[in-house]
């Protein structure tokens, strides 16, 4: 009797069990087929936005380079500078033609943390040279080529110091005066600290805005037995027959250096003197400089002949203006100015190219910017 009684009641218990069993599988199936519906709902979203951005792209893409209706103008890429150059080299005036030429050239890459993080630079220390793209920030057709590029004319021909002034086709050039002003150059990596990047054998002014870095490689950046013209080959043209010091200079250079080392990316005035002596191991002249040198400013009152220009593009033979009528005066007597760090270095070449640096003193025209300059201490203590 007792089993006949269990079983009368396990009977219901099992079938409620089976029953709700039966209602958790279902209402999970149901369940999984929502979760299913929703994911591929999802999916399905997910495809056609990223359609939509890809048909967007293709439309901005084709919009940018398709060229306006009856013209070959197409519109402009937005390009931001990443970084910026400190440059030993505070003008124009001195900077060296092509990267490489002076060793002890160094130039600080910053590079703006909003933009760029540091995590950016990892990994390019281990290269042993870099490209540097940037812009000719100083050319004084600039300002028209980007406010009204369509009356700013390039020159098609530009002159060329290795052909004395002679004219070239200026895709056959570098220089600076292009239908995009926009610069290639290489240099070799010393030291990365942070958002900065110590650099040597540069051919950059101060202050030039930087638009990428790359790393160079020798097994495909390098061309062996790549051909080039004859007159580019000629490297006696441009160089100084030597480079002397005078007597007073190095007292002269003592005495700046102890404000001028405060932001010097050099550890002694001896290792700036070497920069000096590098820099001007080439003919910095201008065309017109070295075509003319007796057309300088000459005060016959004083008896002093300066030829300053300052900042003259030595891509072209642009002239000297004079406040009265040049007197004919022998090449040697003429002074001509470097500017390197702010330091004003003084200095005469005579017709056979012998270069007489006589001093050195804090210049004036330039301005004084030195917040978030780096120094040489920076990289010295890491």
């Amino acid at each position: 009797m007792a089993f006949i009684y269990k079983s009368k009641w396990l009977t219901p218990t099992l079938a409620a069990i089976s029953a709700t069993a039966a209602i958790s599988i279902y209402l999970l199936r149901s369940k999984l087929r929502d979760m299913e519906i929703s994911l591929k709902s999802s999916l399905e979203k997910c495809a056609a936005e990223r359609q939509g951005r890809i048909r967007a792209q293709q439309a901005l893409r084709k919009a940018l380079v398709q060229p306006k209706a009856d013209t070959m103008e197409t519109s402009s890429y937005p390009m931001t500078p990443i970084a910026i150059i400190q440059s030993c080299f505070s003008t124009r005036n001195g900077t060296p033609r092509q990267p490489l030429l002076v060793p002890h050239a160094r130039a600080c890459l910053i590079f703006d943390s909003a933009r760029v993080p540091p995590a950016s630079l990892e990994g390019l220390g281990e290269y042993s040279h870099c490209w540097i793209i940037y812009v000719f920030h100083l050319n004084t057709d600039l300002e028209k080529l980007w406010k009204d590029p369509s009356k700013s004319k390039f020159k098609a021909k530009v002159r060329v110091p290795r052909l004395k002034g002679g004219k070239m086709g200026v895709f056959a050039t570098r220089s600076p005066h292009r239908p995009n002003p926009i610069g290639l150059t290489v240099a070799k990596v010393e030291a990365i600290h942070g958002n900065m990047v110590l650099l040597s054998g540069v051919d950059l002014v101060d202050g030039t805005p930087v638009l990428d870095v790359k790393p160079y490689l020798p097994y495909c950046d390098c061309i062996q037995g790549a051909a080039l013209p004859k007159w580019v080959e000629d490297d006696n043209l441009l160089t100084a027959a030597s480079v002397n010091f005078s007597d007073d200079f190095p007292s002269a250079l003592a005495e700046c250096w102890v404000i001028a080392e405060k932001t010097s990316l050099y550890a002694s005035q001896n290792e700036f003197q070497s920069l000096i002596k590098q820099v001007l191991s080439w003919d910095i002249r201008s065309l017109s400089q070295r075509d003319r040198p007796h057309n300088s400013l000459y005060n016959t009152r004083s008896s002093a002949v300066v030829d300053k220009p300052s900042d003259l593009d030595y891509w072209q033979a642009e002239e000297v203006a004079c406040e009265s009528d040049p007197v004919a005066r022998p090449s040697k007597d003429i002074i001509y100015h470097l500017i390197l760090e702010r330091l004003d270095v003084s200095y005469r070449i005579d017709c056979h190219g012998n270069v007489l640096v006589e001093k050195v003193t804090l210049s004036s025209n330039i301005p004084e910017n030195n917040r978030n300059r780096s120094n040489y201490k920076i990289w010295r203590d890491n």
